[in-house]
């Protein structure tokens, strides 16, 4: 049924607005099971990683290096870039933030996968430690040795800064 012509209508109908929900009595507190509380942060031990945010943003990054790394028989470049991603992680964690690219230059510079003529030496042993790395579910814990043989103080620096030295310096050895 129509209505009649003396009822006014509106042109357009008002737009709903947002609303503030009513507030609550109390305060939150942090009770929920995967909560982290306290001083201590996050949890540090063996095969928990290095902590921070957005940590699958690596795994882009590396894309723009495919394809680029200097490899050698016996090398594959998902070795390398598994080993190098984790590498690069543990740096963004010490600086509190995501993943940066040169977070990952500063770990292929580190392991020679830059270099146009790694020494023979750098080759043999990362050779060794990098295999099979791609396959985490399996060797998840030799990625994690790769990457606790990292000085802290090397991972602070530049990636200008590490290609400079020699690779032994590089790692502390």
């Amino acid at each position: 049924m129509a209505a009649p012509e003396f009822v006014p209508t509106a042109a357009v109908p008002a737009a709903k607005a947002y609303s503030s929900p009513p507030q609550r009595d109390g305060g939150w507190k942090a009770d929920r099971p995967g909560e982290v509380v306290g001083a201590e942060g996050q949890p540090v031990g063996p095969a928990l990683g290095s902590h921070g945010p957005d940590q699958g943003y690596v795994w882009k990054i590396a894309r723009r290096f495919e394809g680029k790394l200097h490899l050698e028989d016996g090398e594959h470049e998902a070795d390398a870039l598994a080993g190098c991603c984790s590498v690069a992680l543990r740096r963004a964690s010490l600086f509190s933030r995501a993943p940066v690219v040169h977070d990952l230059q500063l770990a292929l510079a580190l392991f020679g996968f830059t270099d146009t003529k790694p020494a023979a030496d750098l080759i043999e042993w990362r050779r060794e430690r990098f295999a099979e790395l791609s396959h985490t579910t399996q060797h998840y814990f030799e990625g994690r040795a790769l990457v606790g043989l990292v000085p802290e103080a090397t991972l602070r620096m530049t990636p200008q800064q590490v290609a400079a030295l020699p690779w032994r310096e590089r790692l502390g050895l």
